[in-house]
């Protein structure tokens, strides 16, 4: 069936083209490499992590974890980086469930332990925002989190990402269904 509107996005907008890495506030984004495993397993093993990801690793789902990004950046789907500072893997951010036509993502991210504390997750998420909306050419991007990590709503406000409402009981966590909190920015928003 024939869409009537043009595709925000064409398609190869990233296939087309390796993944970048992408600067930030004394911090660097870059793909994730097969030397990362250990720092992807201990992220997984962070009970902070798990709690709001839902999820552990072993090293050798870490492995596939991080060489599954690539094959996800070719079908346009999602993107993710190792966020660094000082040239040790800090944390990550990623582009989920990218849509093209639609010129819309969602945020994901997170921070290891020793990380916190240090503004990463909005300096990450300032840098990826500017590198979707100037560089890729996204209109629209989700960040969405509990309604119990305020930690996640103190960066999405930070960074400009509005919040738009909450979804009751829409995800399912270890210890039952959480209320999530959606926040948006637009490309055309300021900063």
């Amino acid at each position: 069936m024939p869409l009537l509107t043009t595709p925000a996005l064409p398609d190869g907008a990233l296939s087309a083209r390796a993944q970048p890495g992408i600067d930030g506030d004394r911090l660097a984004l870059r793909p994730w490499q097969e030397t990362d495993v250990a720092s992807v397993v201990t992220a997984f093993a962070d009970p902070a992590i798990q709690r709001w990801h839902c999820r552990s690793l072993t090293t050798a789902e870490a492995r596939q974890w991080i060489a599954q990004w690539q094959s996800r950046w070719q079908a346009e789907t999602d993107a993710c980086w190792a966020v660094t500072e000082d040239g040790k893997v800090a944390g990550q951010i990623g582009l989920r469930h990218i849509d093209l036509a639609e010129g819309l993502a969602q945020i994901s991210y997170w921070v290891l332990p020793e990380s916190r504390g240090h503004r990463l997750a909005p300096r990450a998420l300032t840098a990826l925002t500017d590198w979707a909306f100037t560089d890729l050419g996204l209109h629209r991007l989700e960040l969405s989190h509990s309604t119990l990590n305020t930690p996640s709503c103190r960066v999405a406000t930070r960074c400009g990402y509005l919040l738009e409402g909450t979804k009751r009981s829409e995800a399912r966590h270890a210890d039952g269904w959480h209320d999530m909190h959606s926040h948006a920015r637009l490309s055309t928003d300021q900063p």
